[in-house]
């Protein structure tokens, strides 16, 4: 019965400070609800030889993998801007895997029980945020974002209370590490010099070894950091992604989307959006996404005053000016994205004007993000009489001007079309239907979906459902799950 896991577990052998050794909380009755066998696949994992029963064990932390040793780790958090001591309140790392390439993943239980940090929660998660993270996790590879992954979601047998009475569910999440922002403001807070560059040099030691030998690590990290957030908030601006709840402990030192809480996929276009019930101030709508992420990227900057330079005052000025480059470098990444969803190859000064008369009468006119684009890529779901518009209509027709100027074939246009705007998003009645139907022990449309989600930049017959928005006016809202 060999599965295949290959653990060499390096976070666990830090000291005490960053991590406390504990075993997930057993469950009464686990049952595997779905196991992601592509992912398995590529993690070098063999689970065709195991009983659903023994999967079940597994994946809800009752019988742990030779070789794991099961951790919560330490960090902290501004939450809303507001700054507290966090950690895996409710979830458990169990080890660190290696694929036969080497590549290294952190394995994690999330709803595995009570830890250290779990304060005045009770560790557990609910079945339908779980395999929602599933649903959105999974969609966002699909879409070429980085992202942490969802290799099963287990159903405990046990009850939990929330708003409600719900059933409890354990997501076993696949990441490259879970080390975030708050991870170095956690240790930052502590004071201690030592700690914090034994946390900068692991960190480097697992993700950018490149600047191993670096005689200015602390800048070079906060240079690679800003590099790797601006491209992944780009990429979710590009697909009309709202994380909702961007605190700094849910920003990767790796550059992976994690923790997909109050999430969704706008539909309307409208800047402002927001769907979390607990953002009633509009922190992380769509159109602060950046905002946001230059925030979080400046508390980074803090934590690694220490090690920048010794001089506080010249290390301070090295690190603001850093940040500051975060704008130009943001806004630039974005005008060549936009450029990619419009099939415009080279550079135009009027570029910028052209992309913003197309949001402002996407905005004006309720469009809808996504099929806008399939629009102009003639792969629309349905005929819509919105694209009559007269003002759409000029906008098109310089649209089409500035598509004669490239310097490719109309062919070439599509296909980098093609290739930046999908088709198919997790629309959101549709990860509400197939949640509702889970809670029933109906898994067809959450499977249904899941499968559709694979394949979004190609149309079939059969996707055509999951194109069409929600005809609903109710303002659609997203939880926490905590």
């Amino acid at each position: 019965m060999t599965i295949g896991w290959h653990f060499n577990n390096t976070y666990s052998k830090l000291s005490d400070t960053f991590r406390e050794e504990i075993k997930p909380i057993p469950v009464n009755n686990p049952d595997l609800v779905i196991l992601n066998e592509s992912l398995a696949s590529e993690l070098n994992l063999d689970f065709s030889k195991i009983d659903k029963q023994e999967l079940s064990k597994i994946f809800s932390g009752n019988t742990l993998p030779i070789g794991s040793n099961s951790i919560a780790q330490a960090y902290a958090g501004h939450q809303f801007g507001h700054f507290t001591m966090l950690g895996d309140g409710r979830a458990v790392l169990i080890g660190e895997h290696t694929t036969k390439s080497n590549k290294r993943y952190d394995i994690q239980f999330k709803g595995s029980g009570k830890t250290a940090f779990s304060r005045n929660g009770d560790g557990r998660a609910a079945l339908g945020p779980m395999l929602r993270e599933y649903i959105i996790s999974e969609a966002m590879n699909s879409l070429k974002i980085p992202t942490t992954r969802s290799l099963a979601v287990v159903k405990t047998g046990e009850n939990i209370q929330r708003e409600e009475i719900l059933q409890g569910a354990v997501l076993t999440r696949v990441a490259s590490s879970h080390i975030r922002v708050g991870t170095f403001q956690y240790i930052a807070a502590r004071q201690k010099k030592d700690e914090l560059k034994t946390l900068l040099d692991y960190t480097i030691d697992r993700h950018y070894p490149e600047i191993k030998n670096s005689s200015s690590q602390a800048l070079d990290l906060l240079n690679l950091l800003i590099e790797k957030q601006s491209n992944l908030v780009v990429n979710w601006m590009r697909v009309g992604f709202i994380h909702g709840v961007m605190n700094t402990d849910n920003m990767t030192i790796s550059g992976e989307t994690i923790d997909y809480g109050p999430c969704a996929f706008m539909d309307t276009y409208d800047p402002k959006t927001v769907f979390s019930s607990i953002d009633q101030m509009g922190r992380y709508a769509y159109c602060n996404q950046p905002v946001i992420t230059k925030w979080n990227l400046a508390r980074f900057a803090e934590c690694l005053v220490p090690l920048i330079d010794k001089d506080q005052d010249k290390a301070v000025k090295i690190a603001t000016e850093t940040i500051n480059s975060f704008e130009k470098k943001y806004e630039e990444k974005w005008i060549n994205m936009m450029r990619d969803k419009l099939g415009l190859f080279g550079l135009d000064d009027k570029d910028k004007f052209l992309i913003l008369d197309l949001l402002t009468w996407m905005h004006e006119k309720k469009a809808d993000y996504t099929n806008t684009f399939c629009h102009l890529m003639n792969l629309a779901p349905k005929k819509d009489e919105l694209f009559n518009d007269n003002n759409f209509n000029n906008w098109k027709k310089r649209w089409e001007e500035r598509l004669s100027k490239n310097d490719a074939s109309p062919k070439k246009c599509l296909e980098l079309m093609k290739n930046n705007n999908p088709l198919i998003i997790p629309r959101n009645q549709k990860v509400e239907e197939a949640l509702e139907a889970a809670e029933k022990n109906n898994l067809k449309p959450f499977n249904n979906l899941v499968e559709i989600l694979k394949n979004p930049y190609i149309q079939k017959d059969d996707t055509l459902d999951y194109q069409i928005p929600s005809n609903s006016d109710k303002k659609y809202q997203t939880f926490c799950g905590t």
